[in-house]
């Protein structure tokens, strides 16, 4: 219209400057008939721009209907079933997305773009890998926030699960303390419980196994409802259950056969047959699934020559078919790496044995380019089938959204004061108690050393274990292999001890006194604390398994010279034959983790001796492995074995109010109660808090 008006004027303009009298005329006329052509040609524009508005009308309704009806995602409505959200939203998913879904990474190469571009499903921190030092649990929410926020920000607004190390405790009570300072930190997801049934001590993960019987392992699983809540009483076998944003989800692991490896070597081969395998090793899992875990973790040892990370038969013929596990399968640290020997020399092919195996999120941890790239590769040639994958998204998937994942994505600070909490630290000091094993008790059977007398006039505390809080709690503290020293907060047993005795008594410390210093002191008693230096995994396999010095000699020192009673700080049975008659009194410990006060409640009598140990202690490694049942059995102190003592008068008669009352409850409980040994990592929630994350 304004092209038209211009050329008009343009004209119009020309016969102004033009005075003859004919000319005008010619014009004039031309012009009065090209108007006329001029407005014929505007009303038919007119009508076709009344037509193409009605059009436009319609196509922009139908646009705006269509954003409408994409507006509302399925995936993203809570009153839909699970299953329907998973189908919506794979639907929608790209290759791309899915296999970031599978893909864990650890946080040091993580950032908020790398989450978005790579649609990175999981996250993780390795053993110390921490937002900075001495981190609060708002550091750590703030960081995994921050984290999150790059995945909500994709196109679908999938949000990432963050994983951790959380390997503490036994039971339900435990599992809803670890479960709630866990949370604390923003973090949803622990690879615990620990299900192995180590069958030989040598090995360097046995403190994290429960037990060489798989029934009390199998008792122990009581740990994933604590955990991830218990199951409601319509549960489907199978099916992951989390119950609440101060849940976690659990991941019963190493599947399978890692307490089994000849001659306990760590990622080595266990030698047995199927029905072996399945009557020692498996019996865990059933359990583990039955309580609704959400996930479980492949372990690297290998089943008669073939790896774990790559054995079709067990993780989806068994664990998948046969057991209906319907969570997700996840690899340890760089597992599919692990198939191959050396490590990594055919990566893609590790993969394509992984993933075809029925792994369904690599724990990468680093090069996630590398390991994305190979599997989109495999599954563009049909090397790994699209089914394949979309299995594993959809077990993914089924965890994040029964967690609440979708609707909470990110942590809130509500929950930081529950780390380390005091009555946290109360409930690991009584785990501490309830687990240690009194072995012996005097040099006779009718003349008991323990409990000992708070009130003496002087005693003397050795030992390079007593007044070390690192050595207390082990591996996985601070440190993937644990530190020594005052590495967290706690109490060592040297501080509990002066903190129980009378006032009128004077505690003597030396930590590895000579002969004539323990002679011409004139102590009373004395108290030796040694045992293993902290270990985690390969660094941990030892086949002599002795005394580390200059334990053996500070035994020989002391006990040689004054009545003694030896705490033996470790995280398995440990030679000590030679020793046990220089002993008036032998305690094993095991690993107390930061609560010495649970020790010295039972040395001075406050409490009873309950503990039995879980798993045979040898009298030399030549008889290794030896478990109970074996024909060969000839232990120095068998499976299931624990003295027993009770509370003291006097600690009852001065506590409050009804000391009676107390005592006969006591007296009781001590009677009914027969504590197996089975967390030989007592750190417990709280000491994850105070040693993981500060």
């Amino acid at each position: 219209m304004n092209v038209i008006y211009s050329s008009t004027f343009a004209i119009v303009l020309l016969v102004h400057h033009y005075p003859y009298p004919t000319l005008w005329l010619w014009i004039s006329l031309s012009l009065a008939s090209r108007h006329l052509e001029v407005l014929a040609k505007i009303k038919a524009l007119e009508r076709m721009a009344r037509r193409q508005t009605f059009w436009l009308h319609l196509l922009f309704l139908a646009c705006w209907t269509s954003v409408g009806e994409a507006e509302y995602m399925k995936y993203k409505d809570p009153k839909q079933s699970i299953n329907v959200r998973i189908k919506d939203l794979m639907d929608r998913m790209t290759l791309a997305e899915k296999i970031g879904q599978m893909t864990q990474i650890e946080r040091k190469v993580a950032s908020a773009q790398v989450m978005k571009d790579y649609f990175i499903g999981s996250l993780l921190s390795g053993g110390g890998s921490v937002p900075g030092p001495q981190a609060s649990a708002s550091d750590w929410v703030n960081m995994v926030n921050e984290l999150q926020k790059g995945s909500l920000s994709t196109r679908l607004g999938i949000p990432m699960i963050y994983g951790i190390d959380a390997v503490h405790g036994h039971n339900n009570r435990i599992g809803e303390a670890t479960a709630l300072e866990v949370r604390a930190t923003g973090i949803p997801y622990v690879f615990a419980p620990c299900i192995a049934v180590c069958r030989d001590p040598r090995w360097g993960r046995c403190y994290e196994s429960y037990s060489e019987d798989h029934n009390i392992v199998q008792e122990m699983t009581e740990i994933i409802p604590g955990l991830q809540g218990d199951v409601p009483a319509n549960y489907h076998k199978g099916v992951p259950y989390i119950s609440g944003k101060v849940k976690v989800a659990a991941c019963a692991k190493h599947f399978v056969g890692d307490g089994g490896t000849h001659n306990g070597i760590n990622e080595n081969n266990t030698i047995v047959n199927r029905d072996g395998l399945l009557s020692i090793h498996m019996p865990a899992y059933y359990n583990s699934i039955m309580k609704g875990v959400a996930t479980v973790m492949v372990s690297y040892s290998s089943w008669n020559g073939v790896k774990m990370h790559a054995n079709h038969d067990l993780v989806t013929g068994y664990l998948k078919n046969t057991l209906h596990f319907r969570g997700f399968v996840i690899t340890d640290w760089q597992g599919i790496d692990r198939i191959t020997s050396p490590p990594g020399v055919n990566y893609t092919y590790s993969v394509q044995a992984g993933i075809n195996a029925g792994i369904d999120m690599v724990m990468v941890p680093y090069d996630y380019s590398e390991y994305i790239n190979a599997l989109t590769s495999l599954v563009n040639k049909h090397v790994i089938p699209m089914s394949r994958i979309d299995d594993a998204v959809r077990r993914i998937l089924r965890v994040k959204f029964t967690m609440g994942l979708f609707e909470n994505p990110l942590a809130d600070l509500s929950l930081v004061d529950q780390l380390g909490k005091k009555e946290h630290r109360e409930l690991a000091r009584e785990a501490v108690r309830k687990s240690l094993v009194l072995l012996k008790n005097g040099k006779s059977r009718n003349d008991s050393f323990l409990p000992l007398p708070k009130k003496a006039a002087k005693i003397l505390v050795a030992g390079s274990h007593a007044d070390n809080l690192g050595y207390q709690c082990g591996g996985w503290t601070i440190e993937w292999q644990g530190a020594s020293g005052n590495i967290t907060v706690g109490t060592t047993i040297l501080g509990a001890i002066k903190t129980t005795v009378d006032h009128s008594t004077e505690v003597v410390y030396s930590e590895n006194p000579d002969e004539k210093f323990v002679k011409d002191n004139g102590f009373s008693y004395a108290i030796v604390v040694v045992g293993e230096p902290p270990y985690t995994e390969t660094a941990g396999d030892n086949l002599n398994l002795t005394l580390p010095d200059p334990g053996p000699s500070t035994i020989r020192t002391v006990c040689g010279a004054i009545k003694c009673v030896v705490i033996i700080i470790s995280g398995r049975p440990v030679v000590i034959e030679p020793y046990v008659h220089l002993m008036d009194a032998l305690v094993a410990a095991w690993l107390p983790g930061s609560e010495g006060q649970g020790v010295t409640d039972v040395l001075f009598g406050d409490y009873g001796f309950t503990g039995k140990l879980s798993r045979t202690w040898f009298k030399s490694v030549d008889q290794l492995p030896m478990n109970v049942g074996d024909m060969h059995y000839d232990p120095l102190f068998p499976f299931g074995f624990g003295l027993t003592t009770g509370p003291t008068m006097a600690r009852l008669s001065s506590s409050s109010p009804a000391s009676a009352a107390a005592a006969a409850a006591a007296a009781a409980d001590v009677r009914k109660e027969a504590y197996w040994v089975v967390s030989l990592f007592l750190s417990l929630s709280m000491a994850w808090v105070s040693t993981y994350l500060l």
